[in-house]
């Protein structure tokens, strides 16, 4: 099979991506933040980083510190807040040929809310995700995404005041059972589940015998959550994702196009490339091509069809 037999398109929510490669929240800022790197207008889509109803300073420094395959992050949800990102950024967005999907963040669910239906005015956004898993904040984040019946609760609310705009709801690892939560989500409208959001993890300044971290705590992400992360979209891919019809975005850890369509035969529809952007700024684009050398080697015509297509 030839390369420009193979076709990398992807149905997602009801909108066709050209690929199912995207980039994660919280990695390529407000959208065009890459475009000196790569080629943007390759990717499937681009996710933006948090915005919430009011600006946000974030944690104090510092906030990021690597670790053996991978980084902890406690940026916080530093943003413009929504009237700068509608009036300074959306004209940007408009300029783009991709998919467009902002990431929702807030300290009450009226926030959420508040944020989405604003949102959903916009024709040149494609859909909402939906930040219930930070762990790096005090108020919202990953306190809405732990409890099923909070969940539920924020989900139906915020779907409804999406409108038009497809839901995706991004999960949090930090719960005895991702499939309850998903399940939850699912069950209040969700059109789409994003996991895995990163791992509350800590790094310790041995000669100070603090943490490293001003917040104490951050997210761990990079290579080193991959294994867990390819386990959790399998289990809600078989548990809820699948019976449901409803796509998954998986991500954590993807470096490389191995690893992207590790996550898509575990069940993802689309994957999201992050940590591995502040290494390599045009690995997405990479990943791509690998993607498209993959399905020749082994005479795949549909990268769809590899969908949830893992063997016993």
């Amino acid at each position: 099979m030839k390369a420009d037999r193979v076709d990398l398109s992807v149905d997602f929510t009801g909108i066709r991506l050209k690929n199912p490669v995207v980039t994660a929240s919280g990695t390529c800022g407000y959208a065009d933040e890459l475009s000196e790197y790569m080629n943007v207008d390759k990717l499937g889509g681009l996710i933006t980083k948090s915005i919430t109803l009011k600006p946000r300073k974030g944690n104090p420094v510092p906030r990021i510190v690597e670790t053996d395959a991978g980084m902890l992050n406690a940026i916080g949800l530093a943003n413009i807040g929504l009237e700068r990102f509608i009036k300074e950024k959306l004209p940007i967005i408009k300029e783009l040929k991709v998919p467009l999907f902002v990431n929702v963040a807030g300290e009450k669910i009226s926030d959420y809310v508040a944020v989405a239906e604003r949102l959903a005015t916009e024709e040149a956004i494609s859909g909402i995700e939906l930040n219930i898993s930070c762990p790096n904040v005090k108020e919202g984040g990953i306190t809405f995404g732990t409890e099923p019946k909070q969940v539920e609760k924020i989900t139906k609310q915020v779907k409804k005041a999406s409108g038009d705009k497809p839901l995706i709801v991004k999960l949090t690892p930090t719960v005895t059972d991702i499939a309850v939560t998903a399940q939850a989500a699912v069950g209040a409208g969700a059109d789409a589940l994003s996991l895995v959001n990163t791992f509350t993890a800590m790094v310790i300044d041995i000669e100070s015998r603090r943490p490293y971290l001003a917040n104490r705590t951050g997210g761990l992400s990079g290579p080193a959550i991959k294994p867990i992360a390819v386990y959790l979209v399998n289990k809600v891919y078989n548990e809820v994702a699948k019976s449901a019809g409803v796509p998954i975005l998986g991500g954590g850890g993807i470096r490389t196009a191995s690893d992207a369509i590790e996550f898509i035969i575990a069940g993802a529809t689309v994957v999201a490339v992050g940590t591995a952007t502040f290494i390599e700024p045009d690995a997405a684009v990479q990943i791509i091509e690998g993607m498209k050398k993959y399905c020749v080697r082994k005479n795949v015509s549909r990268v769809g069809d590899l969908v949830g297509n893992l063997k016993d």
